[in-house]
């Protein structure tokens, strides 16, 4: 048997399954439980819990509930606890951490990592020359025209293989990418180095695919038929070893699948380039190797490593504009027409579309032609305003729209003015600060103990030289019209104000299709709404996937964007429901 380390996550977003926790506990052996909460959205969320509850909060609330069902039963059993949950205040975070153990007579030592908040060092970095230019847009902070509420750096994994070599038994984390939680655990097990990029790279490959949780144990999983089951899906483990290679799997008696499917699905999750880029290593997803082991296990080897990038991320919220809206159903005949009148009637009482800074309209052709079911018959007119002036878009907003109710298009049918109510936005900032800038700080008990990140250590760089892979031709003969899912799965998520669409075929035949056939030009022309976007295609034969990464479709991010998808995550889905003609030899 191999040594390895079993690294179980709980957690893929604010908000998941409160019972995993114990769950990954009682289920079967582990050596790390981990809990991933910090997706960009989140940032948002823990801002205004600070504005709204005071200072000592700004961390995932539900976490201490983890803990405390948990915390007892993990020491007893040697389990160490790790956990991005501090998000913007991981030191109050530890404290309320220590009042719980203190309670429960648990003698743990927790430590807590800060140092990626930025917030009063912005200007000063910028007058350093530092410009924080938003990576999607190309724009210097400076520029942006709002003011900066949060800025966090993406630590690494290093500051959390310090505090577990000193001692940790929970490890409070800020602003860590999702990996790192990850990454941290097994280099401390293995005592990896800084320069063991190949191990860390496939520690980053096992990060990603287990940070969101039961995504990568059938949940969200495009081939749904495959899934034995959609009750009590399990959540992962990732059995690492000392040379970065790993195993997936989950415990025995939980729901959902665990396939090369799966594993792959998750790998393509909100992606760019096969280059995954880290402060700790870049990881190259397209030289590792995937195969089924067993039921419900899943290895992956030979993922090759990279020198890390000569900047960090910084994760930057800014306050923009005070956004309303509404959504109204139109029903029936003269869609167009009703919307037309509805829009001039609103924007005549509001005193005219030209007082505000930004106005978006969609119109949403949901409606049937002959519909069978009165819901058949609507489309959705949603109308989003933003102002610099709350008092524009705040209660006389909603009075305004309200008392046309029964003055206005025939069938008139509102859902609410809840598309921002009057709040100002949160427009994301994601922008790279130079590493030589960056430290991180370890605190357990009153020792406090500086973390250098690898790009301050002067260790020669290592590059990973790309092997071209060649394609077999694709199969020809007869076509057969056919829906694209039935052939392919998909995985889509948000970027930012990006997004992207990973597409992955089941065997070499289908790839090759794949690989000639959804050029750019062919992927908007199945999806003509995104043909406005710059779309780049990446290619991973290894996976037999290809990734197409869509250019500022979510604008400003999840948080100020007006799409009733604020994340991509159907995106993917509705490729799959695209005709396209293919290969008879495919469809069997």
């Amino acid at each position: 048997m191999v040594e390895s380390i079993r690294i179980a996550n709980c957690s893929g977003y604010y908000g998941d399954n409160l019972g995993a926790a114990r769950a990954m506990v009682d289920g079967g052996p582990i050596d790390v439980l981990t809990g991933d909460y910090l997706a960009e959205l989140t940032m948002t969320i823990l801002y205004n819990q600070k504005q709204t509850r005071g200072a000592n909060t700004g961390y995932v609330g539900t976490f201490l509930k983890q803990v405390a069902d948990v915390a007892s039963d993990c020491k007893k059993r040697g389990i160490k606890i790790v956990s991005n949950a501090g998000g913007l205040n991981p030191k109050a975070m530890a404290e309320e951490i220590e009042k719980i153990l203190a309670e429960q007579n648990v003698d743990a030592k927790v430590a807590y990592i800060d140092g990626d908040d930025l917030l009063e060092d912005i200007e000063r970095l910028q007058a350093e020359g530092e410009q924080f230019v938003n990576i999607d847009k190309g724009i210097p902070l400076a520029k942006s025209g709002n003011p900066v509420v949060t800025a966090n750096t993406y630590f690494g994994a290093w500051g959390i293989k310090e505090a577990l070599d000193q001692g940790a038994d929970i490890v409070i984390a800020p602003r860590v990418t999702d990996a790192a939680v990850v990454i941290g655990p097994a280099a401390w097990k293995f005592n990896w180095q800084r320069n063991d990029y190949d191990a860390l790279a496939g520690a980053l490959a096992a990060g990603h695919i287990i940070e969101c949780g039961a995504q990568c144990c059938g949940g969200n999983y495009s081939f749904i038929e495959e899934v034995p089951t959609f009750r009590n899906v399990g959540y992962p483990i990732a059995e690492i070893e000392p040379d970065g290679s790993f195993t997936i799997t989950k415990h025995p008696g939980t729901g959902g699948l665990i396939s090369v499917g799966t594993v792959t699905a998750q790998l393509l999750y909100e992606i760019s380039t096969p280059a995954y880029y880290n402060p700790d290593v870049i990881a190259h997803f397209d030289t590792m190797a995937v195969e089924q082991t067993g039921e419900h296990r899943v290895r992956v080897s030979g993922c090759r490593g990279s020198s890390p990038p000569p900047t960090h991320k910084v994760c930057i919220n800014t306050r923009g504009g005070y956004r309303n809206g509404l959504e109204v159903l139109l029903t029936g005949l003269d869609i167009e027409k009703k919307a037309e009148l509805y829009l001039d009637q609103i924007f005549h009482n509001l005193g005219g579309k030209e007082q505000f800074d930004e106005v978006e309209i969609q119109l949403i052709r949901s409606d049937k032609e002959d519909p069978v079911t009165n819901e058949q018959a609507h489309a959705a007119l949603r109308v989003t305003c933003v102002s610099s002036d709350p008092k524009k878009v705040g209660r006389l907003f909603n009075a305004k729209i309200t008392e046309l109710g029964l003055a206005t298009i025939p069938g008139n049918t509102g859902r609410g003015n809840s598309m921002g109510g009057g709040n100002a936005t949160i427009v994301y900032w994601p922008a790279l600060l130079d590493s030589r800038k960056v430290t991180e700080r370890v605190h357990m008990g009153d020792t406090v103990t500086e973390v250098l990140p690898t790009q301050r250590l002067d260790l020669p760089e290592i590059f990973y030289q790309e092997v071209p892979v060649k394609i077999a031709p694709a199969p020809g003969g007869d076509t057969v019209r056919i829906p694209f899912g039935r052939l392919f799965g998909t995985r889509s998520g948000d970027k930012g104000g990006c997004a992207n669409c990973g597409v992955w075929a089941r065997s070499d035949e289908a790839y090759s299709f794949l690989h000639e056939y959804l050029t750019v030009d062919e992927f908007k022309r199945l999806l003509p709404d995104l043909a406005q976007y710059d779309i780049e295609r990446y290619e991973m034969p290894n996976l037999r996937a290809l990734n197409f990464y869509i250019h500022d479709i979510l604008k400003d991010g999840v948080s100020s964007n007006n799409r009733i998808d604020g994340q991509a995550k159907s995106l993917g889905e509705y490729l799959r429901a695209k005709y396209i003609e293919a290969p008879a030899v495919l469809v069997g």
